[in-house]
């Protein structure tokens, strides 16, 4: 099941590129998709109709951008089962019983590894 949707993320594309963020619900870290650069980045449209036809362009690859944001996302961040929130992986504890975020891990005294070590 994804948690994570559209809606999470915060969109930081420009006229030449896409990419979109997130921030951890526990420590606010914001995490960047890769970017996407746009297929007709630096031209311009000769005519009327080819900006028309560019700014279509653009609307499509910046939603296929988004869509490969939120697959991205999905592998960076979890949903707390106690809280659901959606923490990164270093806020995130494997623990013994059930998988937690580092607040409801320690309001629950339950001890436990981050999916991922800070490097």
């Amino acid at each position: 099941m994804r948690h994570i949707t559209k809606e999470f993320l915060t969109d930081r594309s420009t006229p030449d590129s896409f990419r979109f963020s997130m921030s951890c619900s526990e420590c606010g870290k914001e995490w960047n998709s890769n970017p996407v650069t746009f297929s007709k980045a630096g031209v311009e449209p000769a005519t009327e109709g080819k900006r028309i036809i560019f700014e279509t362009l653009y609307q499509r690859e910046k939603e296929a951008a988004l869509e490969r944001a939120v697959e991205e996302a999905s592998n960076a961040f979890n949903q707390c089962p106690i809280c659901k929130r959606l923490v990164c992986d270093y806020c995130f504890l494997i623990c013994d019983d059930l998988d937690l975020c580092i607040s409801c891990a320690t309001r629950l005294q339950e001890k436990g590894e981050p999916v991922m070590q800070y490097a």
